[in-house]
């Protein structure tokens, strides 16, 4: 952990890419798409932005290491096979190494231009897409650098596909992902998964955390920029949770409400029960999918 230059308020505003929210804290998450520690963070976000979430807005910026598997070495592959299990065994959050050695992403750097694409619809938009393609990556062991499995990613969003598919085509999305490459390189960013936190003092350092840390390292750094103690917001019902991201991972669920394993089981099976949720075995743990009404009729 350590301070981050003012420098990027003067960086912000002369790059058309930034949309600040009026919120005392931004925090630049600075991922990897197919790197299975962003997606092992997935937990803690959720809790923060839920706890939090009134208190800061989040820019997702892209790594640049994604075209460094471009190669197609074998070797490559069974070390990012043995990194994802090592990964999904640490966290819990499960991955399936076995992807690199049966469908192996042949093109990251399509996946990163299609990430960039979605977000020309909305944050929001790009947010979810994101979390799109972890699902189907790391859950599905689709290749998501392929174009049909990301336009499925693009529908299950409910993206504009045609503009979608125009974006991607586009020096639009290739520049905000050159953009992003900028500001890794500006901040000195080295490692990925990192955050860093600035608050609407420009003369302050920002504070850079790279890597994993308990959940109350983030919500000290937060009490530090605000210059209070925040009080967090309840988190919703579960089910209202399960609904809002149609599927999460026991691991999440487990950490957003504070629960054992067998809690956490014991409160699915009741909304299972009630034919609301089913439950998707994975490699690691346990995933629940919300079920829409209209999938019941």
């Amino acid at each position: 952990m350590n301070k981050q230059g003012p420098f990027h308020n003067q960086f912000i505003s002369s790059h058309h890419c930034f949309h600040s929210e009026k919120k005392p804290i931004e925090i630049y998450m600075f991922v990897d798409p197919l790197n299975p520690e962003c997606w092992a963070l997935e937990p803690i976000t959720k809790k923060l932005q839920i706890e939090y979430g009134r208190y800061f807005s989040i820019k997702h910026v892209l790594s640049g290491r994604l075209t460094s598997l471009n190669s197609g070495n074998k070797r490559d592959y069974q070390t990012k096979a043995d990194l994802w299990e090592k990964t999904a065994s640490r966290f819990g959050m499960s991955c399936d190494g076995s992807l690199w050695l049966e469908n192996p992403i042949s093109s990251p750097y399509l996946t990163s231009i299609a990430i960039k694409a979605a977000e020309l619809q909305g944050r929001r938009y790009g947010i979810r897409f994101l979390r799109k393609v972890q699902e189907v990556l790391f859950l599905e062991k689709q290749n998501v650098s392929s174009f049909d499995v990301l336009i499925q990613c693009a529908q299950s969003v409910n993206l504009d596909v045609d503009e979608f598919v125009n974006d991607i085509h586009s020096d639009v999305a290739s520049k905000a992902f050159q953009c992003d490459l900028k500001i890794m390189a500006e901040m000195e960013v080295h490692e990925i998964p990192t955050l860093v936190f600035f608050n609407e003092n420009i003369e302050e350092e920002g504070i850079k955390i790279t890597g994993h840390y308990p959940y109350e390292i983030y919500v000290q750094i937060l009490e530090e920029m605000l210059q209070h103690k925040p009080v967090p917001a309840a988190p919703p019902p579960l089910e209202s949770f399960v609904k809002y991201f149609k599927l999460v991972a026991d691991k999440e669920i487990a950490v957003v409400y504070n629960m054992s394993p067998n809690e956490v089981n014991r409160e699915m099976k009741k909304l299972q029960l009630k034919q609301k949720v089913e439950q998707i075995p994975a490699k690691y743990g346990t995933i629940w999918r919300w079920v829409d009404q209209s999938e019941r009729t």
